[in-house]
């Protein structure tokens, strides 16, 4: 953090040429001792996330797509949530295609279906961390790239019942975040391509679609002229991103009218409304204040800590483009786009999740604009302090506070990891262990579907069977074997080590 803070100030004597060449030995030395650090930390996560950490309901319920598709059934789920019968396009489904399809294309090699799963969100994190070095080597050098970079290893969604484990969880936040972070990257030069990007990103997860009015601001900031003048100019730049934006969604939908008819399309449709206009949730009564306290309790630090660091950063990130905004030159006009975007999208993201009482506290909701903003924020604030006064309380003060924030990161990362290894929760290799034997008496009598006992626990357990997935209070499931904890209340067709399956009531 030393570094980090002699990296953004100007000292008022130059010291000798001696002196200099030392300093700036020393600085390259910290700098790639942090950079292997934090490449240690992502390791280990990242690993952790494949191997480790148990597979959960979400991301079997996902899984049943690829599986479906490779069975010959088209892109459906088991529709375990919608009656327990193949269910085409299941709106329930709300990862994408852009990840559930390559999983597919993994799972057609024979790999095994958790690791194939996983295989592919791990890439998409692999994509964000690259893509965030990039934003934020442009923006302030290679310690604002490594500000960058630390950020997603200090957040934590794991929190709750619908967490996002780590980077590997088969789930479409993360996806959709490396998609946005690379869309920015690609915007000033080629904003077709990043309208691509981003409808990517809204088919990997939908709620995407809340980053749109971060680039429209990105488009503006970008555009010549004043007024009325850069308005016009950013609707004449706006209009091809946006009808790339489109694209993918309008192929996705156009595979499901062919698959479903005009009728079926049309069901189809009106599930979707129900379930972006519910959220896929019931109403969890929870306050604003509520989602706000548990957003600042996601970075495994006390939440005032974490509260000190989102203030530190908007206010070096007002400092900065409020002094560069009518000199900039082109490449700071980048960086201001860049940093306005963030804004607009950190708060699009946060600020949905919070006013939705429907939604429950999972931090998860909105992670794919914390993980696509908040870093850019960071990048911008180190961008920041070389844009102060270089005389008086201003360029100190701002070092103090871009050396806090690199502290809060690197704390934050640094107890993220330890907590992860430290972890004493269920895992994959116990989950297997328990499943074997329901897993090869499910081979062996050809059984088809398996009802889960109740939406939670028995559900990853039932996928990796490899039957079907139902749940037992749907009517399809009535003949059906029930894995549960309990004792049957039926025979007992096979018992693993905590969980049997249970023959029909």
């Amino acid at each position: 953090m030393v570094a980090l803070a002699a990296s953004v100030r100007s000292a008022p004597r130059r010291p000798s040429s001696g002196a200099r060449t030392a300093m700036m030995r020393l600085r390259t030395a910290l700098f790639w001792a942090a950079a292997a650090a934090l490449v240690i930390g992502h390791v280990v996560l990242a690993w952790h996330s494949l191997t480790v950490a148990r597979f959960w309901e979400d991301e079997a319920f996902n899984l049943t797509v690829p599986r479906n598709l490779l069975a010959g059934l088209g892109y459906a789920s088991d529709g375990a949530l919608s009656g327990s019968t193949i269910t085409p396009f299941d709106p329930r489904i709300s990862t994408g295609p852009v990840v559930l399809l390559p999983v597919a294309a993994l799972l057609a090699t024979g790999m095994d279906p958790v690791l194939a799963g996983r295989l592919v969100p791990l890439a998409f994190w692999g994509l964000l961390l690259a893509g965030l070095a990039v934003l934020g080597r442009r923006i302030g050098g290679r310690w604002a790239a490594l500000l960058a970079v630390g950020v997603p290893l200090a957040f934590t969604a794991s929190a709750g019942v619908s967490p996002l484990q780590g980077p590997a969880d088969l789930l479409g936040e993360i996806p959709a975040a490396a998609l946005l972070v690379w869309a920015l990257a690609v915007l000033p030069r080629r904003a077709w391509l990043a309208g691509l990007l981003v409808g990517l990103a809204v088919q990997a997860k939908l709620i995407a679609a809340l980053a749109l009015p971060a680039f429209a601001v990105a488009l503006w900031v970008l555009a010549e002229g004043h007024g009325w003048a850069r308005i016009r100019g950013t609707l004449r730049s706006s209009w091809l991103p946006l009808l790339f934006s489109a694209v993918p969604t309008a192929l996705f939908e156009l595979g499901a009218l062919l698959a479903l008819g005009p009728a079926g399309f049309v069901d189809h449709l009106r599930a979707f409304v129900r379930f972006v206009r519910s959220g896929g949730q019931t109403d969890a009564a929870t306050t604003v204040l509520d989602k706000l306290g548990t957003l600042a309790e996601s970075w495994s630090l006390p939440p005032v800590v974490a509260l000190l660091g989102a203030v530190l950063t908007l206010a070096l990130v007002a400092l900065g483009v409020a002094r560069r905004w009518r000199t900039a030159t082109e490449e700071e006009r980048v960086v201001i786009a860049y940093a306005l975007a963030a804004v607009v999208g950190a708060l699009a993201f946060v600020a949905w999740w919070a006013t939705a009482s429907r939604l429950p506290l999972w931090v998860r909701h909105p992670a794919p604009g914390i993980l696509a903003f908040f870093p850019v924020l960071a990048a911008v604030a180190v961008w920041a302090v070389a844009r102060l006064p270089e005389r008086g309380a201003w360029r100190v003060g701002g070092t103090v506070a871009a050396a806090l924030i690199g502290a809060i990161v690197a704390t934050g990362a640094a107890l993220h990891v330890a907590d992860t290894v430290s972890s004493r929760g269920l895992t994959l290799a116990e989950q297997r262990a328990d499943v074997e034997p329901l897993r090869a008496w499910v081979e062996e009598n050809d059984v088809e579907w398996v009802a889960a006992e109740r939406w939670g626990w028995a559900v990853p357990l039932v996928v990796l069977t490899g039957a079907h997935l139902g749940l037992q209070d749907a009517p399809s499931m009535t003949e059906a074997p029930r894995l549960a904890l309990d004792d049957c209340g039926t025979a007992t067709l096979v018992s693993g080590a905590t969980s049997r399956l249970c023959a029909a009531r």
